[in-house]
């Protein structure tokens, strides 16, 4: 017991040590938190926005016609069966094979491929689970099919849309830490791999890149929470909380 105790205070110490290196707060050394932030939310970032692109349209589409409901709970269970490190190590195989450039693409792939299920099926249900009289009154005053896919169903659907995007972007966080083993980059934990190459000397630089992997995670949670509080229309609010107060209990 007090082993393990005086590893723990001895982790927390090279913690410190390791945070009070020069250059570890800089925005242009590799070997910088700031820099390694920015590095892994522009990985998660940009693979949330190809994943938009791709799994939201065709979502929308399906979801108006009212088409495709098995492909839509299908990817969820794809999504959770689906094990983030396996899809990496395979994406990283195959652009060796290739001769693709394995410090990018393997990653961004493997992380557009884990944000897709969430976000078509929250798509579709969002869509789906819409009152048809908002519909049906658009259609009665002549609105096209794609002005109701995108000016009634899109934005009813947005907070639901928002909560697939927020669990996929969570996801994809923690994604891109174990992406550094064999990622060159890696963002933040770049710092958990290097540390445990090290062996026992590297427990400070485990402990202080998991810490930023949690709080960036934390701040990302955060800010997605705001993102769907003032994304979405005021008057959808408004509409949906008479609707509640209004059910019976």
């Amino acid at each position: 017991m007090g082993a393990e105790g005086g590893a723990g205070v001895n982790a927390f110490e090279q913690a410190l040590d390791w945070l009070g290196q020069p250059g570890r707060w800089s925005w242009t050394d590799p070997a910088g938190i700031p820099y390694r932030t920015l590095e892994h939310l522009g990985f998660s970032a940009l693979s949330l926005v190809i994943a938009a692109a791709l799994a939201v349209p065709p979502a929308l589409v399906l979801a108006h016609y009212r088409r495709g409901a098995f492909l839509a709970s299908s990817a969820v269970n794809i999504g959770r069966a689906i094990p983030s490190f396996g899809l990496i190590i395979l994406f990283w195989y195959l652009a060796s094979r290739w001769e693709v450039d394995t410090s990018f693409w393997p990653l961004l792939l493997a992380l557009v491929a884990l944000a897709l299920p969430p976000l078509f099926t929250n798509t579709y249900a969002g869509v789906v689970s819409l009152e048809p009289e908002a519909v049906d009154a658009a259609r009665g005053i002549g609105h096209t099919e794609g002005q109701i896919m995108l000016r009634i169903e899109l934005p009813l659907a947005l907070p639901v849309i928002l909560a697939g995007a927020r669990v996929a972007f969570l996801q994809l966080v923690a994604t891109v830490a174990i992406g550094a083993i064999v990622n060159d980059g890696g963002g933040l934990g770049r710092f958990i791999v290097d540390g445990f190459a090290q062996g026992a000397g590297g427990y400070g630089e485990i402990l202080a890149g998991g810490l930023a992997v949690i709080v960036l995670a934390l701040v990302c949670e955060g800010v997605f929470a705001l993102l769907e509080r003032f994304a979405v229309p005021r008057g959808l609010t408004l509409s949906r909380r008479a609707t509640m107060s209004t059910r019976p209990v």
